[in-house]
């Protein structure tokens, strides 16, 4: 778990690094009206920092056998009105989000990994199931916003991009 603990830490300067300094066109920026842009995108992280990952982390941890509560991240996308929100500020919030996760997280003495809950549908789940889906989320995002920058640049540029590699 120490290593999914040390990726997650390291993903916090990886997601500071690529998401920072962007100008607003970019920003704003949708492959397609249904595909979301880098607001979207960090509005998203921070939620599910705080309000997903996280907190099932600790609730499997410290109730196991005791079903958390249901949410619904696609729903959080207009009830927490994220279109209204500022770039700048909601990325330094996840990045404090994630630090706060990870002092947490290094603060655990000797964590019940195994702890679980049954859930209807997808059977026993566990503190350890939640950790590590909590890094692969960031490596889908990571790969989500690459691809975004991708395509932005070759909208902007008007170049084709092949002779850089096969995306």
């Amino acid at each position: 778990m120490q290593y999914i603990i040390d990726q997650l830490e390291k993903n916090c300067d990886v997601f500071n690094n690529i998401l920072k300094d962007e100008n607003d066109a970019m920003i704003l920026w949708k492959q397609s009206p249904e595909k979301w842009d880098l607001l979207h995108i960090v509005c998203h992280l921070y939620d599910e920092e705080r309000d997903d990952f996280r907190f099932r982390v600790q609730w499997v941890l410290e109730k196991p056998n005791d079903v958390p509560p249901p949410f619904n991240p696609i729903k959080w996308v207009t009830e927490r009105r994220y279109v209204e929100q500022d770039y700048k500020d909601k990325l330094k919030a996840f990045i404090f989000e994630r630090k706060e996760s990870i002092k947490w997280l290094k603060s655990l003495q000797n964590p019940k990994w195994d702890n679980a809950f049954e859930h209807t549908q997808l059977g026993s789940l566990t503190a350890k199931h939640f950790l590590t889906n909590w890094l692969a989320h960031d490596y889908l995002h990571m790969k989500q916003i690459l691809k975004l920058k991708f395509d932005y640049l070759q909208q902007q540029s008007g170049e084709s991009l092949d002779y850089a590699g096969i995306w």
